[in-house]
């Protein structure tokens, strides 16, 4: 995997997806998400596994924004519109940034399905605050 800072974990709700990170900068972010495991009954992608890939990215994204300045990101917004279904296969997502400020980092983020279809455009707002410690 290239371009990933070390430590960078992801949690257990994307291990449990088995989302996987290819890039992470604090301008762009990749990964990918099998489709089988994150279906809803009849058979296609779940809208909530799309969504739960764009947040992990841009939350990757925001938190690496943050991170340079000494602070941290927490989501503050996220909308999704799902274009077309996916029965089998990796979904690819890539989060780009659209404003990095510093209060707000926000990313819009694409993924696309093995043939390079766009299937779910997502939106993704973090606040960019102090950290906790």
């Amino acid at each position: 995997m290239a371009d990933l800072p070390d430590p960078l974990p992801l949690g257990a709700l994307a291990d449990r997806m088995g989302i996987a990170l290819t890039t992470a900068t604090p301008a762009l972010v990749t990964g990918t998400m099998p489709v089988e495991g994150n279906t809803q009954p009849f058979g296609v992608l779940h809208g909530g596994a799309s969504v739960v890939l764009a947040e992990t990215l841009g939350s990757v994204g925001a938190a690496l924004h943050a991170r340079a300045a000494g602070r941290t990101a927490a989501g503050v917004e996220i909308n999704a519109t799902h274009h077309r279904a996916v029965r089998r296969g990796l979904v690819t997502g890539t989060a780009t940034a659209v404003h990095l400020g510093r209060t707000i980092a926000t990313y819009e983020v694409v993924i696309t399905d093995d043939e390079g279809r766009r299937t779910c455009t997502a939106r993704l707002t973090c606040a960019v605050v102090a950290s906790a410690g």
